[in-house]
């Protein structure tokens, strides 16, 4: 969602008297050349822009000495939005004329207008003898130092490009005039964008498959549910492609003129919509949202009151009851007095990145990057430097979980005959992320499908995963009731539980270990619920004790308080504790070791307030393993502690 704010610069500020050194020398050289610019002065003043700038060109070619046709020149351009031959004009005519206190408004405007091009040294010289020459108190003082801040960074990153010039994606995409927010799901398989066919029609969700050559497939209308007459745009999809949240406006009993909207998935179909509601939107502007992977935390933009800025960066998570909190600015670093918008959250969770002008980097709005130091404390945010960076205005940016591959947006060159800003073309490119522009830690995804384990049909059930090391609940997701397939984000350097339940069944028990493993492929893993019924029985995977040692580590907590509820759900089962080692040791150890195993397990479900009568424990040893002891993979696999239904 787009919003385009400009002014038109007024009349009087363009015709400005021509400067005394310029009079003599019109007046004693050459009466043609006072004629002339009198002539533009009187066609400016009717308004008739078109034929003062033929004048003024006139002017500028049969007189190149003159800088004042030059300036006026420059500003008519402006004003009628040619803002690239405004800008050599009001260069080519100020260099032509002396310093001069009452040019301090040229100077600022011949620096901004070389700031929107790129051009540093032009710009850099322009606010130099802007603060040389103004008087003090000067209304663009501060701006033109802020400016100049700017200009020595780009200069600095021009000459340190970080990364290789993103690529524009070729057909079927950029098809539309305006393509915008590009977002993946979490495996890679479906490119979700914002797209409107021209500056006058409304914005539209569209996806693209993605194929396993790398290609991308033509894009597609995400549902008839979801795009309206209305406007839908600025999407963000969770890492499983199941929950959608995008920004739509002026819709009927909306908070606000631009509220957010979500939707979920089951099997192939979209819901109908539904407002988040006051304690996401605002009366004001809210828009561009970001999903975290698992689709319960939603960041996005506001210019709601009591921010820092203009426009600030908001969170709001989904609570124990499954109601989304109040949305809270996340405050100082990330936003600042400027402008502080698009943000994106990485699938890991632990890297922001957002456009902003509120800090120092190129001249107009960067993308910068913070990571996660607590739930409510972020890093100082870093610009992302050139060329992701440019003089231009940055638009989103998406990089992909596995920390390849990058997505952003970018403005076309004008082309000829078009002179607003808001009617360039805006196109899709694509990158190779550099190593300084990652996301702190790189993901990767188990998804497959869940089943009962009985009738083998496809059951919804909750996918949980905990990070051990912290008992963190790090994702939350629910597989489809349709199909039963799920997606779950990991984090390399992580060792997790997963777990996933239903009601009347058994929970699995999954155990990751990416804590010191080269490895990070993604997983299939299909998942077999056992119902709760007599004799049927799981792994638990998540116990952990020491070689040849009985006490439970303190990882296992997390195991451990799953069994506790587990427990207190279903008050009227009753269970064994079994205990199974390896074939490493003699017999007789090996049986007392499982046995004490199986009991540190029963005596902390009794501390917990488990009845006693509901428990009992015992060890087999090594004597049923579930496969051979040929290999230390295959000899872990028999260490472990089951849970039986009695």
């Amino acid at each position: 969602m787009r919003r385009i704010l400009f002014a038109v610069p007024m009349l009087a500020s363009m015709l400005l008297p021509l400067g005394a050194s310029a009079q003599a020398t019109l007046a004693t050289a050459n009466t043609k050349a006072r004629s002339l610019w009198d002539k533009a002065q009187i066609q400016a003043k009717e308004r008739n822009f078109t034929k003062a700038i033929e004048t003024l060109t006139v002017l500028n070619q049969k007189f190149p000495s003159l800088g004042e046709p030059y300036v006026l020149r420059g500003s008519l351009l402006k004003a009628m939005g040619d803002n690239r031959p405004a800008f050599e004009a009001y260069r080519d005519g100020l260099a032509k004329l002396p310093a001069d206190a009452n040019r301090a408004n040229d100077y600022y405007t011949l620096g901004e207008l070389a700031m929107s091009f790129g051009e540093y040294q032009t710009a850099a010289e322009s606010y130099r003898r802007l603060l040389k020459t103004g008087p003090k108190g000067q209304r663009f003082a501060s701006r033109a130092q802020r400016q100049l801040l700017n200009c020595e960074f780009a200069a600095k990153a021009i000459a340190n490009p970080v990364g290789v010039q993103p690529e524009r994606l070729g057909a079927p995409l950029n098809t539309f005039r305006f393509q915008y927010f590009p977002a993946l799901t979490a495996d890679n398989r479906f490119l979700v964008f914002t797209g409107r066919a021209t500056s006058e029609s409304g914005e539209d969700l569209f996806v693209s498959k993605m194929n396993k050559d790398g290609s991308i497939g033509d894009p597609a209308s995400i549902s008839p549910f979801i795009n309206t007459p209305y406007n839908e745009g600025a999407g963000t999809i969770s890492g499983d492609g199941k929950t959608l949240v995008f920004a739509s406006c002026d819709r009927p009993n909306s908070v606000g003129n631009c509220d957010l909207y979500i939707s979920r998935r089951t099997g192939n179909n979209w819901s109908k919509p539904q407002n988040l509601g006051r304690t996401v939107n605002s009366v004001e502007w809210d828009s561009q949202p970001t999903l975290s992977a698992d689709g319960r935390t939603l960041y996005f933009t506001s210019t709601r009151r009591g921010g820092q800025g203009q426009e600030d960066i908001y969170v709001t998570t989904v609570d124990a009851n499954g109601n989304w909190t109040p949305a809270r600015n996340l405050g100082r670093p990330v936003n600042t007095p400027g402008k502080d918008m698009a943000p994106f959250i990485h699938a890991s969770s632990t890297t922001l990145y957002y456009v902003t002008d509120g800090l120092v980097g190129m001249g107009g709005l960067d993308v910068y990057r913070c990571e996660m130091q607590s739930a409510t404390a972020w890093s100082e945010p870093t610009n992302l430097g050139y060329p992701l960076n440019t003089h231009e205005n940055e638009a989103s940016l998406f990089i992909s979980s596995d920390n390849r591959r990058g997505f952003c947006s970018r403005s076309r060159a004008a082309e000829p005959g078009v002179r607003k800003e808001q009617d360039r073309p805006v196109e899709l490119f694509s990158f190779e992320v550099p190593q300084q522009v990652r996301a702190r830690e790189t993901s990767t995804y188990t998804q497959g499908r869940v089943f009962d384990a009985v009738t083998k049909k496809p059951i919804q059930a909750d996918v949980q995963l905990y990070d051990l090391n912290t008992d963190e609940l790090t994702q939350y997701v629910t597989s489809d009731s349709e199909n039963g397939d799920y997606t779950v984000v990991l984090n390399e350097g992580r060792q997790y539980a997963m777990y996933a339940a239903a009601n009347k069944y058994l929970m699995s028990s999954l155990s990751f270990d990416y804590s010191d493993k080269r490895s990070f492929d993604p997983l299939v893993l299909d998942i077999y619920l056992e119902p709760v019924r007599s004799g049927r029985s799981i792994v638990l995977n998540n116990l952990f004790f020491d070689t040849r040692e009985y006490a439970l580590k303190p990882k296992s907590r997390t195991e451990l308080n799953r069994l506790v509820g587990f427990m207190k759900q279903y008050p009227e089962v009753q269970v064994e504790i079994i205990g199974h080692t390896d074939d490493v040791g003699s017999d007789d150890d090996n049986l007392v070791l499982s046995q004490n195993r199986a009991k540190s397990v029963y005596s902390y479900l009794i501390s917990q307030g488990v009845k006693v009568n509901r428990l009992r424990f015992k060890g087999y040893g090594e004597s049923k393993p579930l496969v051979a002891n040929d290999t230390e993979g295959h000899r872990q696999q028999n260490r472990r502690i089951e849970l039986r239904i009695l």
